[in-house]
């Protein structure tokens, strides 16, 4: 996947300014595409060079100027073609693994301080998808939103990244304390 298919999906549901789709990154799409405020701009420029988005200046009286952008057909006939596309498998690339990893050869106080890090953000992010959940669903209970509601992709994406950061908590704080276990049978 190339951030252009996620920047595209990003603009679906409405028209965007560059700083407004940054937000969107960081709040929805980043559980799953990870990208800087510069990187999502560049693309933008890209996406519009291409025809896959339009983008329209927006004369603002108290503030500088404004481009909003949108999905065109085309980016929508790319977006298609992209979903047809073979799904590469996912892999884990993360520096925290190899510090664990490393546990039996090194002393493990900083990697446990990370592991209690990590933990920390992973019970924060899950509190920012439970709510954004709850936001999407409304009043209706989830059995009822997945079968009926509108929009279903951002919400199943949000379970992707509640599961995640859910799983990450559980190892980190589990990998924390078996590390801290077998410090304490040392001594």
């Amino acid at each position: 996947m190339a951030l252009r298919h996620a920047v595209l999906a990003a603009l679906l549901d409405e028209e965007l300014s560059g700083y407004q789709l940054a937000k969107a990154f960081n709040v929805g799409v980043a559980n799953f595409w990870h990208a800087l405020p510069q990187q999502l701009y560049a693309e933008l420029g890209r996406l519009e060079t291409d025809g896959l988005v339009t983008g329209r200046e927006v004369v603002q009286d108290t503030r500088p100027n404004k481009r909003l952008f949108r999905v065109t057909d085309a980016g929508l006939a790319e977006l298609e073609r992209f979903a047809a596309a073979a799904a590469k498998p996912s892999f884990v690339r993360d520096e925290l693994l190899v510090k664990v990893q490393t546990a039996d050869r090194i002393g493990t106080g900083a990697v446990i301080e990370q592991l209690v890090e990590r933990a920390e953000f992973a019970a924060a992010k899950i509190e920012l998808f439970t709510s954004l959940l709850e936001k999407i669903r409304g009043d209706r209970d989830e059995e009822d939103f997945l079968l009926h509601g509108t929009r279903i992709g951002p919400y199943l994406t949000c379970l992707r990244g509640l599961a995640f950061e859910q799983g990450n908590k559980d190892w980190c704080e589990r990998s924390a304390a078996v590390l801290r276990a077998r410090r304490s049978a040392e001594v």
